[in-house]
């Protein structure tokens, strides 16, 4: 099945590409690694006034949503970029959120479509990711979600621009649904995975035309072809996948298409790693800022065997 994006939605991408490109965004993830959200915060506004986050709050509340399809397009470009910040999060928050009294949407939903604020969020008892830059802390439990009044000291991650922070106990406790905000998650995080992998593919693919040994480049080498097309595969089977599950907004679909994206991209890793050499591993060159991405994706909001078990619960197909 072939899922093509009309003229407005292929248009609304390529703004979002050519808003990214102009920002620098390498150097902005290396600043928000080190504590500093001057540059991220800035990017954020630029990205929320490109109406992104607004697709994930309802109209009723300042937003232009939900809209996932177009949210997913987005997600792809903020992936491709290695955007920083609790981008799914924040679109989680929105889905948490919209559920909510009334008076606590009203509260917080037009801050976050409008980007004047991020928002975390994290199961109960677990690490968020970026609680010191968020302004609405969430804490999620089956049925119920608490607003946390602050959060603890930062905690190293594997991926350096994702910063992960334990939420303070305490503050206002909602009894909300949240089925549907973790297929939002998984959505949103398919979606930006697909991007990182893409991101990486092409980055990789430019440096074995680049690079020569035996006086040819190695992108020549058949061996060196066959790791590229395995993970252009993977990528592109990845692709409806992430779409599709935007369509039906099924629990089911979101998990099939969280494992086979995030599986496409932490493949695509590998693969960028093995290609590019010793280089690849230092901190220093731009690939390491998407290869961590990749590795940390992979297993945030369903690690890839929760994903299928979901599918499988769901289909009854044990070839999964």
């Amino acid at each position: 099945m072939r899922f093509l994006l009309d003229a407005e939605q292929r248009a609304f991408a390529a703004s979002l590409d050519a808003l990214l490109t102009a920002a620098g965004t390498p150097a902005v993830i290396r600043d928000w690694s080190r504590g500093d959200h001057a540059g991220g915060r800035a990017l954020w506004s630029r990205v929320a006034d490109a109406g992104v986050f607004a697709l994930a709050v309802p109209e009723a509340y300042e937003g232009l949503g939900p809209r996932p399809v177009e949210l997913a397009v987005a997600f792809v470009e903020l992936g491709r970029h290695a955007v920083p910040g609790p981008l799914v999060e924040t679109v989680t928050a929105a889905a948490l959120l919209a559920g909510a009294d009334p008076g606590t949407a009203e509260r917080l939903l037009p801050a976050l479509a409008s980007g004047e604020a991020m928002a975390t969020v994290a199961p109960e008892g677990a690490h968020a990711l970026d609680g010191d830059a968020a302004a609405v802390r969430i804490a999620w439990a089956p049925g119920r979600i608490r607003l946390s009044p602050g959060h603890g000291p930062v905690r190293p991650s594997l991926d350096p621009a994702r910063r992960l922070t334990p939420l303070l106990p305490g503050g206002d406790v909602l009894g909300l649904p949240t089925d549907e905000a973790l297929t939002w998650a998984r959505l949103t995080t398919a979606a930006q995975a697909l991007g990182v992998g893409l991101a990486l593919l092409d980055r990789t693919v430019g440096y074995v035309k680049q690079r020569t040994q035996f006086g040819v480049p190695v992108g020549s080498f058949q061996a060196v072809k066959h790791r590229l097309a395995d993970a252009k595969i993977a990528l592109e089977f990845a692709r409806p996948l992430v779409f599709g599950a935007a369509l039906t907004m099924e629990p089911a679909d979101a998990a099939a298409a969280k494992a086979a994206a995030c599986e496409a991209a932490y493949t695509t890793a590998r693969t960028a790693l093995h290609l590019h050499g010793a280089i690849g591993y230092t901190a220093e060159y731009g690939l390491s800022l998407w290869l961590t991405k990749a590795r940390a994706l992979r297993t945030a909001w369903g690690a890839p065997e929760e994903c299928r078990a979901l599918v499988v619960s769901a289909t009854g197909d044990r070839r999964w």
